[in-house]
């Protein structure tokens, strides 16, 4: 692999990874019905963070450092979701406490606040709503956005060596 092929694959992964967990979310959510609780939020927003990094990053491939730079950024990013993640995936297997809120479902509009209340849906951040082999979806953003880090982050040190 040549020096600019490793840089361009890190900023392909960079916008890649972020993109397709946040859209895996997005549809887990809105198609599966599967409501994110507080933490599941939480991990969103480094992703969002990922990819404007990431867009940055490939707008300024014509300055290799500087995208090296935001690619990195975007990494960090990507590991941070993925660190939240693996924090969220302790609580939801009893590895130790996590927050005491719930998050639940918009109002419907017109409804009063107490019917809202009544009718809303609680999401425990304590209760995996989705597992596959054991794992939740918690479980699988820690490891796909700590890998993704990782391996963007080796592309990038591959890039800078040569």
């Amino acid at each position: 692999m040549t020096r600019e092929t490793s840089l361009s694959f890190a900023r392909f992964v960079a916008i890649m990874l972020p993109v397709a967990l946040l859209g895996g979310a997005l549809g887990s959510q809105h198609i599966g019905g599967l409501y994110p609780c507080e933490m599941c939020m939480w991990q969103r927003w480094p992703h969002l963070a990922a990819i404007g990094a990431a867009l940055i990053a490939i707008f300024l491939r014509g300055n290799p450092p500087m995208s090296a730079t935001f690619t990195m950024i975007a990494a960090l990013a990507v590991a941070t979701s993925g660190a939240i993640g693996a924090f969220h995936a302790g609580v939801e297997y009893g590895w130790w406490q996590g927050i005491t809120s719930c998050a639940s479902t918009a109002p419907a509009e017109g409804q009063s606040m107490l019917d809202s209340i009544m009718a809303a849906t609680l999401v425990r951040c304590d209760v995996a709503p989705w597992e596959l082999f054991g794992i939740s979806l918690a479980g699988y953003n820690a490891i796909l956005s700590i890998g993704g880090a990782l391996l963007i982050a080796l592309l990038v040190r591959k890039w800078s060596r040569q």
